[in-house]
């Protein structure tokens, strides 16, 4: 079966879960031992899942073109591939849905990220990154999709008002020209929680070729890792439950605050000043006094 043509079958794990009620009793009973143990089915023969279903093996095959397939060997194939993500979503992880359970269950992963992050931070990873960050004359900040969209948007938002020249952008292309433009100066920085943006890859390599340091804010040993200068790794586990959005992005969150932080303190009397220059107007023109949050 083809890439494009597996890309274009119908869900293998949907239709085994038999939501729409669509399958015969005995076409329910394959589909429940297939699920319930996925790596014995992509491994074992026809005869071997017929015998564990009680049926027989021509069933079995019947079974898998019913389900879109033109063969065993290739209901294995999209067995084998599906259910590496399909599972996890087929039976989400029970957990229970108060508003006090689900605020415990989402603050307490928060917490975890973040202790766990400051048990395994690499600081000397961090003192270089802030060290590009605070003496360069430009950054760009390459992210894109829901999560490191807005960890360079929220980089972008400390380090401006710090004196920072920089712009976060979430467009690939719009990246791959930022980094083909980038003059001697400019320091890249770019957040991927898996690693595998490719796309980042390829303007991490071009900065590289013209001489312009890169930092990842990633995991280590992934592709944006092995393209980046300097890398802050940042690998947590997650859990099961899919519902609830990734507690990374807090640990990702606290890195760009240490570093928004350690630029900072390069130059107190430079960052203290156009701190001070901002507050001014926030009380001039909103707060009225100076007894709202120090930042924005």
């Amino acid at each position: 079966m083809s890439e494009d043509n597996a890309a274009r079958a119908p869900d293998l794990i949907a239709a085994l879960a038999d939501e729409d009620g669509k399958l015969s009793a005995l076409e329910r009973r394959l589909a429940e031992t297939v699920l319930a143990d996925v790596s014995f089915a992509t491994n074992a023969s026809i005869t071997d899942i017929a015998e564990r279903a009680g049926v027989s093996p021509p069933t079995v095959t019947r079974f898998c073109r019913r389900l879109g397939c033109a063969s065993f060997a290739e209901f294995k194939l999209r067995l084998a591939t599906s259910s590496y993500v399909g599972l996890r979503y087929l039976k989400p992880e029970s957990v229970t849905s108060t508003p006090a359970e689900v605020a415990e269950d989402v603050v307490t992963k928060a917490q975890n990220a973040l202790f766990e992050l400051h048990r395994g931070l690499d600081l000397a990873a961090i003192e270089r990154a802030a060290g590009l960050l605070a003496g360069a004359e430009r950054i760009h900040a390459f992210g894109s999709g829901g999560n490191s969209s807005m960890i360079v948007n929220e980089l972008q938002n400390r380090l401006f008002r710090l004196g920072a020249s920089i712009t976060a952008t979430n467009d690939h292309g719009l990246n791959l020209m930022m980094a083909s433009a980038a003059a001697p100066g400019t320091v890249a920085f770019g957040s991927s929680f898996t690693g595998r943006n490719m796309e980042l890859v390829r303007s991490f390599t071009l900065l590289k070729e013209r001489g312009v340091p890169t930092i990842a804010l990633t995991q280590n040993g992934s592709p944006v890792a092995e393209a980046a200068d300097v890398v802050i790794s940042v690998i947590l586990p997650e859990g099961q439950n899919i519902f609830r959005a990734s507690s990374t992005r807090f640990a990702y969150l606290a890195v760009v605050d240490i570093l928004a932080n350690l630029v900072a303190y390069a130059d107190r009397p430079r960052s203290a000043r156009i701190l001070r220059g901002i507050k001014e107007q926030l009380i001039r023109h909103r707060d009225g006094d100076d007894r709202q949050l120090l930042g924005d």
